[in-house]
């Protein structure tokens, strides 16, 4: 069988890779074509286009690159037509694949389309779980309450689990952190301040200003590689703050705490059974935008998924110096911490177990035969 997979930011690159694996486990002789990343590119087949080319974050940042989307779009689906897949993967990327699952309805191409990892459409533009009942084969969901949420819109999802339980699973630490990367023997605090430019630039500033308020510890900044190096400068006012690139798992490993930007990085935190304290910071515009249309109480997925206010979340005007100093120590503290634990272990119960990606492909291999 012939797959085109559509990833565009981190997480959908490493479920991307995990999918394709699986698929390969009961289809040796699969082909692949798709838009992602490196570890997408490492389990095989022709990548397209990277993700870093692709991932724009904010109502303003789309608008501006809006000729580069229009561009993009048209390229993937001349090259869809061109490769003429049996099955489309759809990773997540909702303002782009959407329409890609509109056009191949629309064009009646013979591909069999299956979204992965569902749109967030329950947070905000709810309404759009109709449209994909029309244009989509099949959804399979990573999240355990997006099953009921679209069986109200009359649409049958499949709950597969969710796919981070494999991906941290099958990591191995054969160097501790502090030996990798000749580090101080000294406790680590994590900073994750995301993936994408703007959002790395407005969280580093108030993260690293904490820093003079906990000298027995270092701290380490997990940096990723798809940004400029330069714009992890801020870090070098501090001889206690490194940054380490690509490896975040690891410098997590070894953390007391850890200060996370919101979004996927909350979940695998907290499934590393690390206290944190979540942090956000947008544009106003983007903010002021956000708030209007987004209907969710929470921005972490830990607190989403537990339905209560586990984690710190530190939003917008929150997001301050003071603020974050109080909620760091708490969190170091033996109270905060042994209340966060005990939450993870809920949180781990209610996404079930094991096996996301394997169950995936078993549902896609089944839908195509």
């Amino acid at each position: 069988m012939r797959y085109y997979l559509i990833a565009g930011e981190a997480s959908g690159d490493i479920h991307g890779a995990n999918l394709m694996r699986s698929i390969l486990d009961s289809e040796p002789g699969a082909e692949f074509r798709f838009w992602g990343g490196d570890r997408m590119a490492e389990v095989g087949g022709e990548p397209v286009k990277h993700y870093r080319e692709t991932a724009y974050m904010g109502f303003l940042e789309v608008i501006r690159n809006l000729p580069s989307i229009l561009k993009n779009l048209k390229q993937c689906k001349a090259d869809i037509r061109t490769f003429d897949p049996d099955a489309i993967i759809l990773i997540d990327y909702p303002g782009f694949n959407i329409r890609i699952a509109q056009w191949i309805q629309r064009e009646k191409l013979r591909a069999r389309v299956i979204y992965y990892i569902s749109p967030q459409v329950w947070a905000w533009k709810s309404g759009r779980a109709y449209l994909l009942r029309k244009i989509v084969d099949r959804m399979l969901v990573i999240l355990p309450f997006e099953k009921a949420f679209y069986a109200d819109y009359d649409f049958q999802v499949d709950y597969v689990g969710h796919p981070l339980l494999d991906h941290l699973e099958s990591i191995e630490y054969p160097v501790p952190l502090v030996t990798k990367y000749n580090l101080p023997d000294k406790p680590v605090i994590a900073l994750l301040p995301g993936s994408r430019r703007q959002e790395i630039i407005s969280h580093l500033a108030v993260m690293t200003a904490v820093v003079p308020e906990f000298p027995e510890y270092q701290f380490v900044i997990g940096a990723v590689s798809t940004v400029p190096s330069e714009i992890y400068n801020l870090a070098g006012r501090f001889p206690n703050v490194h940054v380490i690139t690509d490896d975040t798992n690891l410098i997590l490993k070894a953390a007391s705490a850890a200060l996370v930007a919101s979004g996927t990085a909350t979940l695998e935190t907290a499934l590393m059974g690390i206290p944190q304290v979540v942090c956000y910071r947008g544009g106003k515009i983007n903010y002021f935008l956000a708030k209007r249309l987004i209907k969710v109480k929470y921005i972490s997925l830990v607190n989403l998924i537990l339905d209560r206010p586990l984690v710190k979340e530190l939003i917008q005007e929150d997001l301050e110096v003071k603020a974050l100093i109080q909620s760091l120590a708490f969190v170091l503290s033996d109270e905060g911490s042994q209340h966060l634990i005990a939450g993870y272990k809920e949180l781990r119960q209610r996404l079930g177990e094991r096996g996301a990606s394997p169950r995936a492909a078993e549902i896609i291999r089944n839908i195509l035969q």
